[in-house]
This record gives structure tokens, sequence and C-alpha cells, in this order.
């Protein structure tokens, strides 16, 4: 990845006077893996391979970012029920967005992921744990266990949509630190036609010290697009959300123009001190099966001292081979 202007602050060229945009220029090996596929849903996965694990909020390749997130593990996964499936990872190494230039750019893991699913008549049911070590950021390990619940039903022309989870994260291997916090979110989503309308609520406790956290997630995707709460404050936090989403008739190239808004309530995980809120906009649509373009927007306001007034905005091309 080459930068156009080195007119902000990338976290490693040193122009700390700028705003902050985690892109600094890189050049290398993003992805390298062997694969193995056999009956019953059995593959192997070895090498530096994208993870994403359920919807990115513990594991994922942070695709927003110009150098993507990636893995050097080992992942296998096995079906030996029809409604059953089970993944297991290794992590040897974790490949993170900052590149080579930055001592926060790799991560040196002795880390393993569980994660079980069952299709129910009622939903899909997940249940993983997290056991993250991280020699290069013993700060940064913990053990996570959870569940995930979610079911898509039709009632006439609605099609409703309901997602719960709930995890509980404690120490682990070299963190020294001793800690219990849990995290909650449930998401409500109803699409009608061309339209989508979402409500939900997502809370990470903290302790007065530390924050639930979640290093190898895809961030930017959660708690809003300003990304203020990138790390959990100390005190937690607590986001309620709604969103409502347009996609049109496909135009052009017959792909659809989608709209989206998002607002943003934020608190500390009890809900008693104000953080501040945020308006999030984008439109992406395709000029053909290869090329797309999308404009977002990102207006945080603050409540609270700790977390300043941002606005972000983007323009994006994206050119699939």
């Amino acid at each position: 990845m080459a930068q156009l202007t080195d007119d902000f602050n990338d976290t490693v060229n040193g122009n700390t006077a700028f705003a902050t945009v985690p892109d600094p220029e890189a050049f290398e090996l993003n992805r390298l893996q062997v694969t193995w596929a056999g009956a019953q849903g059995r593959r192997i996965v070895a090498g530096r391979q994208r993870i994403i694990l359920n919807n990115a909020r513990f594991i994922g390749n942070v695709g927003f970012r110009q150098n993507e997130q990636t893995f050097d593990a080992l992942r296998i996964e096995a079906r030996p029920f029809e409604h059953a499936a089970f993944t297991y990872v290794f992590i040897d190494n974790v490949r993170r967005i900052f590149g080579d230039d930055s001592a926060q750019g790799e991560w040196d893991s002795d880390s393993h992921v569980l994660q079980a699913d069952l299709d129910l008549p009622v939903g899909r049911l997940s249940a993983y744990g997290l056991l993250l070590d991280f020699h290069s950021a013993p700060a940064q390990s913990s053990q996570t266990y959870g569940l995930r619940w979610s079911n898509e039903w039709q009632a006439g022309s609605f099609h409703p949509r309901l997602t719960l989870e709930a995890a509980a994260q404690s120490d682990y291997r070299g963190n020294s630190a001793g800690f219990d916090l849990g995290y909650q979110h449930g998401e409500l989503a109803v699409r009608h036609d061309r339209w989508t309308v979402t409500v939900g609520g997502e809370r990470l406790e903290g302790d007065g010290v530390r924050g639930f956290s979640t290093p190898l997630a895809t961030l930017h995707a959660f708690q809003g697009w300003a990304d203020v709460f990138l790390a959990t404050p100390p005190d937690g936090v607590r986001d309620l959300y709604a969103g409502v989403s347009y996609s049109t008739r496909p135009w052009p190239a017959q792909q659809p123009v989608v709209f989206t808004v998002v607002a943003h309530d934020f608190a500390d995980d009890g809900g008693s001190a104000d953080f501040g809120s945020e308006l999030n906009a984008s439109v992406r649509f395709s000029l053909n099966e290869r090329v797309s373009l999308e404009a977002k927007a990102a207006m945080f306001e603050g409540e609270d001292p700790r977390f300043a007034d941002r606005t972000k905005i983007w323009f994006a091309v994206e050119y699939r081979l």
C-alpha cells in the first residue's frame, strides 16, 4: 500500500501534530495459505490467512483499513453432523494493520480459538472460547467464553432478525492483572421490501481499571465509525443505536444504491455517565461488477472531556479482480 500524501499521522511516520489515520505505507505478504478439504465439512487451512469469527466482533480482518489484519495460523473445521459444525484455530502470529515498521505491527501469539455452531429449528446457536496469549502484548491477553444466538423469520412481507449474545472475560496466561468482565449485545433488524430498520444495544463492562477488550476485532464496524471507543474505557461503554438503510432498484450496472444512516448514544456501562452521541451516514453503489464507490461520514459530539468532538469523511473506490 502506497500513500498519496503524508500529511497525517499514520502511527509510524512521526507526524504527531496531524490527525491519526492508522494506514501506514506497507509492502508485505498479506496471505499465503495451503487448504485441504474433505467430506463432512472437513477443512484444514495452514499459513497466513484471513480469519473472521461470526460478525467479526471478537476476531476479524479489519478490512476497512488499507493493510488487512491476517493471522499465521492453523484452522481445522469439521461438520460431523448435518446441523453441527466445529472450528479450532491455533494462532501463532497476528499480522496487525500497523505494518512491519511499527512496534505493534506484529504480535507473537500462543492463542487458541474454539467454536461450536448448532443449526436449530429456532435459529443458530454458537458457543465459543477465545484463549488469547500474546507474548508481545501480555496486557491484551485474556480468556473469553460466550454464546451467540440469531434467528430470522418471515411475518408476511416483513423479515425480522433477532440476535442475542453474551460473554465473560477474565485474565489469562501472561496478563498479570486480575479482572472479570462481561459483554452483552442484543439487536433487532426488520427488513421490508427495500427498507431495513435496526435497533440494538451493546454493553462492554469496565471495573474502573480496565474495560472488556476485543483486541483482534474489526473495531471500525462497531460503536460508531468515528472510532472513538477502539479501546473500552475503564468504566466500560454502553452503546444504544438505531439505524435505517434503503436499497434502490438496481442501478447502474444492475446494482442497487444503498443508503444507510445510524445514530448512537454512548454512556458508561451502567448508563449513568453520558459519553456523547454520534451520527453515521453512508452511500454505496457499483459502477459494474468490478468497481464500487462509497462515501461515508461520522460526526461525534462528546459529553465527557475524555472523548473530544470529531468529524470524519471518507471516499473510497474499490476494484475487484
